[in-house]
């Protein structure tokens, strides 16, 4: 579909649009909300770089319903609020993608967005591209542009690497830089639990480059890992935690000083089988039961005063 394209018959298209993403509602005032969820990888593996300096990933992606809240409506220019002070509302992915759809699309009008934060920002979770992938989504409504997932997921890749995969969520095998996206029948985990260590992340670079800038030749593997999960999921078995893996975790204390002393919290609480989300330094494990994530909540939030989130799966077809 050519970008900015008239759309045959607006209201129908809307509400395919509404019926796919599931996530899109209207207040009073007519602005439209979306719901900017999390991820966490299963597993993620470093296959090699690139000729263009990046790296090739192979992971197993899930969206959780932990999740930033994005309100859009109509303005005469682009204009991104957050209430999170920390966030520069004028360089964040959210600001970037509107900025790269309202190119690519030639419209002329512009749009409010205001982020409310609940995400902790560079935990590894995806919070900055979750809340760009949902901006794109609430854009491509507001303004009538009647794109279509192939459309929008070209201009997420252009965002940046999560980007895409968050266009829809659910379960996916993620390839490339981020812009392979293969959606999964939804993994059979009924709940995570969701640690953010208060540790800092070496200064000098940012996040991920600190994290890439450390990962050596030796790290690499050919993906057997995150293909044996994901066949497995296709097939309808359970996810046990030692088929879990992120290739970050051998260098997590090297990015992030602490980082091992708050995985031995974990293990101290009972929580044996940890893995790192994303580049770090967020930690995620599968509870046992639902008593037993409640409890491991509880000692990390209340007792250690630790950022902790209790969490399911969001996908597609578990809506509704």
């Amino acid at each position: 579909m050519t970008y900015g394209s008239p759309m045959e018959d607006p209201p129908t298209l809307r509400a395919q649009f509404v019926a796919v993403i599931g996530e899109i509602s209207m207040t009073d005032q007519g602005n439209l909300v979306e719901k900017a969820y999390a991820k966490v990888n299963l597993t993620l593996e470093i296959l090699g770089k690139r000729r263009d300096g990046y790296h090739d990933l192979l992971s197993v992606m899930q969206t959780v319903n932990l999740f930033d809240t994005v309100t859009l409506s109509k303005a005469d220019s682009i204009v991104v609020e957050c209430d999170d002070s920390d966030i520069d509302a004028d360089d964040n992915l959210a600001t970037k993608a509107a900025i790269e759809l309202k190119k690519r699309a030639g419209v002329s009008e512009g749009a409010k967005i205001s982020v409310a934060k609940r995400i902790p920002v560079s935990a590894g979770l995806g919070g900055g591209s979750a809340d760009a992938a949902a901006t794109l989504r609430g854009l491509n409504y507001l303004w009538d542009l009647g794109l279509s997932d192939d459309d929008l997921l070209e201009t997420a890749a252009s965002v940046g690497s999560d980007v895409p995969f968050l266009i829809n969520g659910g379960t996916a095998l993620v390839g490339g830089r981020g812009e392979e996206v293969i959606s999964i029948p939804s993994a059979r985990i009924p709940r995570f639990l969701i640690f953010k260590p208060a540790v800092e992340y070496q200064t000098g670079s940012t996040k991920t480059a600190s994290a890439f800038s450390r990962v050596d030749k030796s790290m690499y593997t050919v993906g057997n890992l995150t293909h044996k999960l994901a066949a497995r999921i296709r097939s309808g078995g359970d996810c046990p935690p030692e088929l879990f893996f992120n290739q970050f975790q051998a260098i997590a204390e090297d990015i992030y000083p602490g980082w091992a002393l708050c995985r031995e919290r974990l293990h101290n609480i009972g929580v044996n089988e940890v893995v790192l989300c994303g580049a770090g330094p967020s930690i995620f494990a599968v509870p046992p039961s639902k008593e037993i994530g409640t409890a491991w909540h509880l000692l990390l939030s209340r007792t250690y005063g630790e950022e902790a989130f209790l969490v399911e799966p969001v996908s597609p077809d578990l809506e509704g």
